[in-house]
C-alpha cells in the first residue's frame, strides 16, 4: 500500500468570494485530471457575501434584495448543495479539495467528518455542540454555529464548511438559513467565555480535521499554491456552473 501523502493546508486570509471560487474550481479540475497530485484544503474568511445553493435561496431573503445591495453585500449563485447562507469576516471557512475515492471517502463520510471537526473545535472552547439529524451542520442548543455545503465533480470535493467564530450575526437575521424559518444562528464568541480569535479557530479546525480523517498536514504558502495551479487546467466556464452531485444544505 502506498503511504498516504499529507494534505496541503493553505491559509489565505481574507479572500474575495469570486477569487476563492475560481481557485477552488481550478484546483478541483486539476485534482480530477491528475495534473494536481495532492489534496488541498483552503482556510480563509470572506468579505460579506450571500451565496445560494442549487436548491435555491433568493426566496429565503427576509428583506428586499435592494436593502442588502445598499449595504454592499452581493448575492452569488453557486453550484454547492443547499439554500442561502452568509459569509463574512470572522467566519472560518474551510474548502477541502479532496479526491474522494483516493481517500476512501464517500460524500456522507466527508460530511460527517466535517461536522465532527466543528464539534470538537467548539468543545476546545468549552462549548457543547452536536448534530441535528434533520439538518446537517454543527448546532449549539438549537442554534447553528457551523454549516456545510459541498459539491463533488468527477470524484473531487469542493466548497465545504463555514464555522462562526467572531462573525457579526446580524446579516443572518436577513435570511432564513438552510431554507428554514425560525432557525437561530450563533457564534463561538457568543457561546464561549474564552477569548476567540479566528487564526486560533482555523488552527483548531485543521488539527481536528487531521484527527478525524487520519491525515497529516503540510503547509503551503500562497506562492507555492500558485505554482501548483500552473499545472492545473482552467475549467470550461460553461461547465463551471454545471450540476455536480452535491450534499448537505448550509445555513
Amino acid at each position: 500500500m502506498k503511504p498516504r501523502l499529507p494534505w496541503l493546508a493553505a491559509f489565505l486570509g481574507r479572500t474575495a468570494y469570486a477569487e476563492a471560487l475560481a481557485l477552488q474550481r481550478r484546483l478541483a479540475a486539476g485534482r480530477a485530471s491528475g495534473a494536481l497530485g495532492r489534496d488541498v484544503v483552503l482556510f480563509l474568511e470572506h468579505p460579506p457575501v450571500y451565496t445560494t445553493g442549487r436548491r435555491g435561496g433568493r426566496e429565503c431573503l427576509l428583506v428586499p434584495e435592494e436593502t442588502i445591495a445598499a449595504r454592499g453585500i452581493p448575492v452569488v449563485e453557486i453550484e454547492r448543495g443547499g439554500f442561502i447562507t452568509y459569509h463574512g469576516p470572522g467566519q472560518a471557512v474551510v474548502y477541502p479539495i479532496l479526491h474522494l475515492p483516493q481517500n476512501g471517502l464517500g460524500v456522507a463520510e466527508l460530511v460527517f467528518g466535517l461536522e465532527e471537526a466543528m464539534i470538537r473545535t467548539a468543545a476546545a472552547w468549552g462549548v457543547s455542540a452536536g448534530r441535528d439529524a434533520r439538518n446537517r451542520g454543527c448546532w449549539v442548543g438549537g442554534k447553528k454555529i457551523g454549516s456545510i455545503g459541498l459539491a463533488v465533480r468527477r470524484g473531487v470535493s469542493f466548497h465545504g464548511l463555514a464555522f462562526n467564530a467572531t462573525v457579526d450575526l446580524e446579516p443572518f437575521a436577513w435570511i432564513a438559513p438552510c431554507g428554514l424559518s425560525g432557525v437561530g444562528v450563533t457564534s463561538l464568541a457568543r457561546e464561549s467565555s474564552l477569548p476567540v480569535e479566528l487564526p486560533s479557530v482555523e488552527r483548531a479546525l485543521q488539527g481536528f480535521l487531521g484527527e478525524v480523517f487520519g491525515r497529516s498536514w503540510e503547509r503551503i504558502s500562497r506562492q507555492e499554491l500558485e505554482t501548483e495551479l500552473d499545472a492545473c487546467p482552467t475549467p470550461d466556464p460553461k461547465a463551471a456552473g454545471g450540476p455536480p452531485p452535491a450534499a448537505s444544505p448550509p445555513g
